[in-house]
């Protein structure tokens, strides 16, 4: 197994944060339509525009993006959709904090 010496592990790192922080970026400019019930990721996610879980929904999920607020917002689970923030899918984790 190869060793990385520390120089190289910086590099990596500082290369990962900005790769994900523009990543996150292009995924809300990217996204531009809103998911319908009937796409396949969906249907295979069980997405639904209007939770029936207490207390899980999009807008409180991990894996939304854009502001606060937004009745829809790109979700990193559905790249250049937008999901209603009162939605609910399988893949759904509470956001920390």
């Amino acid at each position: 197994m190869k060793s990385v010496n520390r120089r190289d592990f910086l590099k990596l790192t500082g290369s990962t944060v900005i790769g994900v922080t523009l990543g996150g970026v292009a995924l809300r400019a990217n996204a531009q339509e809103q998911l319908q019930a009937d796409d396949p990721t969906a249907k295979a996610l069980n997405y639904t525009p209007s939770s029936t879980t207490d207390g899980a929904n999009c807008a409180n999920c991990m894996y939304i993006q854009g502001n606060e607020g937004e009745q829809h917002r790109p979700c990193a689970i559905f790249p250049g959709k937008l999901v209603n923030a009162k939605g609910w899918c399988s893949a759904w984790v509470k956001r920390p904090g």
